[in-house]
């Protein structure tokens, strides 16, 4: 028999942190992160992160587990969220999973398996790491174009990893996460998106970006880089923290810095979307409908689920 798992996604900025605290009020249950870069400690600001006090009691998993210099990746989430669901379920709560890492979650509902060592060469690897990371995506999108569309041209590790993989296989990497898409999930599950109106959306992304600015982003990065983390990390690959330390190191002013932030923010949104507008199955919450009355909200998500058996 399958187990319960419920899923809250959707686009950066667009409240799902909020919702997903009150349905696990509501209905008793306990909430994992995912989030790719809410692991690390000391990255609070730039992510967005949210406080004990937002949790409202509410446990939460997955959040400040890492120092920025040490490694995760989807592999590691999987292996991390299944230990907090085994927790979750012998504490007799429902699991809500909430954050916007949609690949993230697509490999825990499908559980892939990532032991197989096959289209990877550590020495390939390094050699591509020493490129230019714009060269680097110039050829993937000769080799793979369908992956530059999921894949940030500055997303170093990403590109990468696809370039390794098309190289040792003769196969895209695309086309291996499409097989992966298809596989059956391993749980019975309720999967969220929330969405909204495209301009209220990024109206709501540049807010957050000018009210991190104001909580001392600037101070976070700083701080961050006067602790030995360098720019090259993947943690600090993040948007928010990639743009200011390029402020720091003289590169650009402060003000294209938030420039850039708000404008690399709505491109990952878009993504975002886009990525969600091809996983099956999915029941999409738009806010330009259906309003922000929580009450509404959570008598819709509890209606699927009870639809689902979850509750």
């Amino acid at each position: 028999m399958k187990k319960n798992i419920v899923i809250i996604t959707g686009p950066t900025a667009v409240g799902k942190s909020e919702l997903s605290i009150s349905l696990a009020k509501d209905i008793r249950g306990e909430i994992i992160s995912a989030d790719s870069m809410q692991v690390y400690r000391g990255m609070d600001i730039g992510t967005a992160k949210i406080s004990p006090e937002q949790m409202q009691g509410v446990k939460h998993y997955l959040i400040d587990i890492l120092d920025p210099d040490e490694e995760f990746n989807v592999s590691s989430f999987v292996d991390c969220a299944n230990d907090a669901l085994d927790k979750i379920y012998k504490g007799g709560a429902v699991p809500i999973v909430a954050g916007g890492t949609a690949f993230y979650i697509q490999a825990l509902l499908k559980q892939v398996d990532f032991s197989d060592d096959s289209g990877k060469d550590d020495e390939l690897r390094n050699r591509l790491e020493e490129q230019d990371t714009d060269e680097l995506f110039e050829k993937l999108k000769e080799a793979d174009p369908e992956s530059c569309k999921v894949i940030h041209k500055n997303n170093k590790k990403r590109i990468v990893r696809a370039l390794e993989y098309f190289y040792l296989t003769g196969k895209k990497i695309s086309e291996h996460n499409d097989e992966q898409k298809h596989k059956e999930p391993e749980f019975n599950f309720a999967y969220f998106v929330l969405t909204d109106d495209r301009s209220r959306l990024y109206d709501r992304i540049n807010a957050r970006v000018d009210k991190m600015f104001e909580e001392g982003l600037l101070d976070e990065v700083r701080e961050l880089k006067e602790a030995g983390y360098s720019a090259g990390l993947t943690s600090m690959q993040a948007i928010g923290y990639k743009e200011i330390y390029s402020y720091l190191s003289g590169e650009i002013s402060l003000d294209e810095a938030k420039n850039l932030i708000k404008l690399n923010t709505r491109h990952f949104a878009k993504r975002q979307l886009t990525w969600f507008r091809k996983e099956p199955d999915v029941i999409w919450i738009d806010y330009s409908v259906t309003g922000r009355d929580e009450k509404k909200l959570l008598d819709i998500i509890k209606s699927n689920m009870k639809d689902r058996g979850i509750i």
